[in-house]
């Protein structure tokens, strides 16, 4: 093994991890402090920057001590974090506002003006649909809080903020790296630039905008005073990073075209990979981010929010399931899962809508959750089991514009990651909707894998990402689709994606009352 390390610190929404990992990517150490979310108005959701920059150094200090690995051998230090929200910084670094989530939908009502202002022109430019994103938060600002909007020089996201605070960096070194260009509203994303044409269109400045560089690119050293509090050495690089999704796309061997992920974490996204950019402008679903690797996109959807529907769940229904687990010792969502897997699939004719605060792509904030079709006969582990076939319903409709986008390209697998790999049952169940084998994979960390060699790629310990990533990660258990039970299950997919359109004056009624 190296002797020398990477420290990998993810600002995620319920905590920041760090982690101690080595260049052939074994995970020495990590830790995790819960994050402080605010909650001011029904809506709005905040994080204050400091306490983000404060929970990174105690998080790195921590892996560092229970490891005793001496600072002469850390190499570099990678970020990576949220990345649909802003923070709003001064030429000095302080943040002017606070951490606009990702879960904020305040700005909801730019979203609607964007997109009459052109949503194809706005998809064309940065690869995605109008959305609770940057340009959307900016403009709120902009509107809502001109006093602080003027105060406010750059606009960031969280894992620049932190590495800043790290390297005492001013204003005018912000930076963003291209992995998060799509979520700004403003750019050009096939030339990696910012785009005076969104400028005009959205009457966003880009004197706002921070400068582009690459997920590897060193961006600064770790300052004397951050060093003293963290346990670390002056002058330690400071490496870019990338975007959480992203870090763990690469992380799990998302590295060429053929393959899919599955993240099912507080999100469930469906991810591909492919070498050319068309953005989906027919859908206005697919997200198209570059990868890490800036000759690859990774086109995505998500669900904000579609694991929450399983711990909305267990929390509100599952209370004996819970006190039942903790006496067994065992995950209350097993139980919930040995239930459900007693229940034939379709869910004898139930049908949920996991859209609890509203669809996100395509993006319809009316949208709500619904239990379709339930009666007497249905028990607990029927809801329970609906809510596990809607995701895989709604992975369906993202995997068909896939398709229709890109059918020169043959899919062997979706490599499943996050807390619901976990689930036999989901993964067979979504392997049966999708008609394509779910796969295990050997590693469970794979955002701070795919961080590591990013930041080892930025100080020279290794030269391909890809290649390295593919060395660590390799599949383990598989669930083959029945092809019985995906023909069944197309009914019900196609009764799913029908509800939205049959109900959406009935969402519009109760969205005015």
């Amino acid at each position: 093994m190296s002797y020398k390390f990477i420290i990998c610190v993810d600002l995620g929404t319920m905590g920041t991890k760090a982690a101690i990992v080595s260049k052939e990517g074994k995970i020495l150490a990590k830790t995790l402090e819960e994050s402080k979310l605010y909650y001011p108005k029904p809506g709005w959701v905040e994080q204050i920057p400091n306490e983000m920059f404060n929970s990174s150094l105690n998080t790195i200090k921590t892996v560092v001590k229970e490891t005793g690995i001496s600072s002469n051998n850390i190499a570099a230090i990678g970020i990576s974090g949220q990345m649909a929200g802003i923070v709003g910084i001064d030429r000095n670094w302080e943040a002017v506002t606070h951490y606009d989530s990702w879960l904020d939908n305040r700005c909801q009502v730019y979203v609607e003006e964007i997109k009459s202002k052109g949503e194809e022109r706005y998809i064309t430019a940065n690869g995605m649909p109008a959305t609770i994103a940057h340009a959307a938060k900016i403009l709120w600002w902009k509107n809502q809080k001109p006093d602080i909007y003027n105060k406010i020089y750059k606009f960031i996201q969280p894992a620049g903020y932190v590495a800043g605070k790290l390297s005492g960096l001013k204003g005018r070194d912000a930076f963003i790296d291209y992995t998060y260009l799509h979520f700004s509203g403003v750019c050009n994303n096939r030339k990696m630039e910012w785009s005076e044409d969104m400028e005009n269109l959205l009457g966003i400045s880009l004197d706002k905008m921070p400068n582009i560089v690459k997920p590897w690119d060193v961006v600064g050293e770790l300052c004397s005073e951050a060093a003293e509090k963290c346990g670390l050495k002056t002058g330690t690089p400071i490496i870019a990073g990338a975007g959480d999704a992203i870090v763990s796309f690469i992380g799990s061997g998302l590295v060429e075209p053929g393959i899919l992920i599955d993240l099912a974490g507080t999100a469930s996204i469906l991810a591909c990979c492919v070498e050319d950019y068309r953005p989906d402008i027919k859908n206005k679903t697919l997200l198209f981010p570059r990868s890490v690797d800036p000759n690859y996109w990774y086109p995505h959807a998500y669900i904000g929010g579609g694991g929450l529907c399983l711990r909305w769940f267990r929390d509100t229904f599952a209370a004996e399931e819970k006190k039942e687990s903790q006496k067994k010792g065992i995950n209350t969502y097993y139980l919930l899962d040995e239930m459900a897997a007693k229940i034939a699939p379709g869910s004898e004719g139930l049908v949920f809508l996991p859209h609890l605060a509203g669809r996100t792509y395509p993006v319809d904030s009316k949208v709500k959750g619904v239990w379709f079709g339930f009666s007497w006969s249905h028990k607990k582990a029927h809801f329970y089991r609906s809510i596990l076939e809607a995701i895989a319903y709604e992975y369906r409709y993202y995997f068909r514009i896939i398709k229709e986008l890109y059918p020169e390209t043959n899919y062997s697998e979706v490599r499943v990651i996050g807390g619901g790999c976990k689930s036999n049952l989901w993964n067979q169940i979504k392997a049966d909707v999708l008609g394509i084998p779910y796969v295990q994979i050997n590693e469970e960390d794979v955002g701070l894998i795919g961080l590591a060699m990013t930041a080892a790629k930025g100080v020279g310990l290794i030269n391909n990402i890809g290649k390295s990533i593919s060395e660590i990660v390799k599949p383990t258990v598989k669930y083959t689709p029945r092809d019985k039970y995906h023909e069944y299950y197309q009914n019900y997919a196609d009764l799913y994606e029908g509800l939205f359109e049959n109900l959406n004056p009935i969402f519009s009624e109760l969205n005015k009352i």
